[in-house]
């Protein structure tokens, strides 16, 4: 690579990071300065001061989600971040999941997508085993969407099921009640393991006065119906009163401080190395678009200690890189789809970014051994999908898929998975996409995520489209078809961009990639608070 192909790489890359953060700058506002301005008129931090005030200085603050909801919702206001903050933050020296309402949108009311997020983060802290920290300030379901918020299985009620479930676990929840916390949502303080409240703004109820009076005729306060008076010293539900928020957040440390030592997944660590390159050079390996070819390898340099790659099967299956590494120290197997054009024994090319049937076979083996070592996985997804064709077909292109597949699908060791170009159709599933488990799934700002290239499934969709038009007698001219294909590409690669998978969640969030070793360290962090790994099993397939 020239020098001012680096350049040009570089400055794309940069522009596409500096286009995340601009949209990043809108998210934090939350509901607006005039939403701020009325918490801070009731005395109040919005949430970000919250977290930025109850995490340990000098730690990392690992938000996830904060693009969900992104350009939502729109008929109803939007709902930045979800209406919630939440991360792995450090507290007392404890890794901690940290939730916390943002009464700044829609009174912290719970979305459809509000609801998604805060599962989410539940998942992770259960898959992690790590302490929850509850910081409540939220006016319950939205009532004009309550239809897809309330009822199913992944809505509302999962929540305190949630809650349930991690006190079993022996997970430590802790809810910090800063603001009103109404009807069903009043379950979930009660059901973590302490409670705290701040005065005159804190409050628990299952019904608010408007509704006590509507339903039994009682006049009554809020603060007096349930505030944390009331229920530090009549109901008994809450443990602790404070007088302000600081004072609150102050006893969540405490509290924190005081929990026993997390247990280990005992995940090999030695002291860390920085990485042979640059972890800046990774800004320019990729090209703008991801239009040609790369060689993966030098991203890995970028990552993972320097010195401590060791590929397995070098010359075989060549469009997967798999080896073991160490990432600030933490021993990994790496999966990762090599973008360069590359040679087969038998002289063919082959190209970048495909699975094959031999690298197909590789990765699955290589999963297979991880599993058995006991060492945590990191995907870089750069894929376009499984080679198609009469030769493959004829291989077994299926069979060899179905086999990594299954290998990742029963992979029992955390997976991470950060999605850097392509992520289209099986390739994403074999990869591990979403839908397959990853512990932590990152985007960087130029990922892709659909079940084909843009290109390709436009031109499919207008032959389609096109031919039913022709089917029912209608002329088309080639202008019509010509702007046909126009409005399907423009809808096809806004629904692929990064920001459209982690409005919805599909990703986890979406991150500057000079920051990809920071998170995966982190991911790591997380995933050795898990003490029992499951015994791994493989199912049926066709060897």
């Amino acid at each position: 690579m020239t020098d001012i192909n680096f350049n040009k790489n570089e400055d794309a890359m940069k522009m596409a990071w500096s286009k995340v953060k601009k949209h990043l700058e809108i998210i934090y506002q939350g509901g607006g300065a005039k939403a701020i301005a009325k918490q801070k008129e009731r005395h109040k931090l919005t949430a970000r001061e919250r977290i930025a005030y109850l995490c340990d200085e000098g730690k990392p603050f690992t938000e996830l989600g904060a693009f969900a909801g992104f350009e939502m919702y729109a008929e109803h206001g939007g709902c930045p971040a979800a209406g919630t903050v939440s991360g792995l933050g450090w507290v007392s020296g404890r890794q901690c999941m940290i939730i916390a309402n943002d009464q700044t949108v829609k009174a912290g009311a719970w979305f459809p997508i509000t609801g998604k997020k805060n599962l989410r983060m539940q998942e992770i802290a259960m898959e992690n085993m790590l302490p929850v920290i509850y910081i409540v300030d939220s006016a319950g379901v939205y009532l004009p969407m309550q239809d897809e918020i309330f009822p199913d299985k992944e809505h509302f009620g999962r929540i305190f099921r949630n809650n349930a479930r991690m006190s079993a676990m022996g997970i430590t929840q802790i809810a910090a009640v800063t603001g009103a916390c109404v009807a069903g949502g009043a379950y979930l303080p009660i059901m973590s393991d302490e409670t705290l409240m701040v005065e005159g703004n804190g409050s628990i109820f299952l019904a608010g006065p408007y509704l006590v009076k509507a339903a039994i005729g009682e006049d009554i306060d809020a603060e007096t119906l349930g505030g944390a008076e009331t229920h530090n010293a009549i109901s008994g539900i809450a443990d602790y009163k404070c007088k302000t928020e600081e004072e609150c957040l102050d006893q969540v440390k405490k509290i924190i401080s005081k929990l026993a030592k997390p247990a280990s997944a005992g995940f090999s660590r030695i002291a860390a190395v920085k990485p042979a390159l640059p972890i800046e050079n990774i800004y320019g390996i990729m090209s703008g678009e991801n239009t040609k070819p790369y060689d993966v390898l030098d991203i890995i340099n970028c990552i993972v200690d320097k010195d401590s790659l060791d590929e397995f099967k070098k010359e075989y299956g060549k469009t997967i890189l798999c080896g073991y590494a160490r990432i600030e120290g933490w021993a990994v197997g790496i999966v990762a789809n090599q973008r360069l054009i590359v040679k087969s024994k038998k002289g063919e090319m082959q190209l970048g970014g495909v699975i094959y049937n031999d690298s197909a076979d590789k990765a699955a083996r290589f999963i297979l051994n991880c599993n058995q070592k006991k060492i945590p996985l990191v995907f870089l997804q750069d894929v376009t999908g499984f080679m198609v064709g009469s030769r493959s077909e004829h291989a077994g292109i299926i069979k060899d898929g179905a086999k990594l597949v299954n290998a990742v699908a029963n992979s029992v060791v955390p997976k991470i998975t950060i999605i850097t170009g392509n992520s289209y159709g099986a390739g994403n599933y074999a990869m591990c996409g979403k839908a397959y488990d990853p512990r932590f799934i990152y985007a960087w700002p130029t990922a892709k995520i659909a079940v084909m290239g843009g290109e390709q499934a436009a031109k499919t969709m207008v032959q389609i489209q096109v031919g039913g038009m022709k089917a029912k007698g209608k002329q088309v001219s080639e202008e019509e078809e010509k702007e046909i294909l126009k409005k399907i590409m423009e809808s096809y690669q806004r629904q692929t961009t990064p920001y459209y998978a982690a409005a919805r969640l599909w990703v986890d969030a979406i991150i500057d990639p000079a920051s990809t070793r920071q998170h995966i360290s982190e991911a790591l962090i997380a995933a050795d608070q898990q003490k029992d790994i499951a015994e791994f099993k493989i199912g049926v397939f066709q060897v």
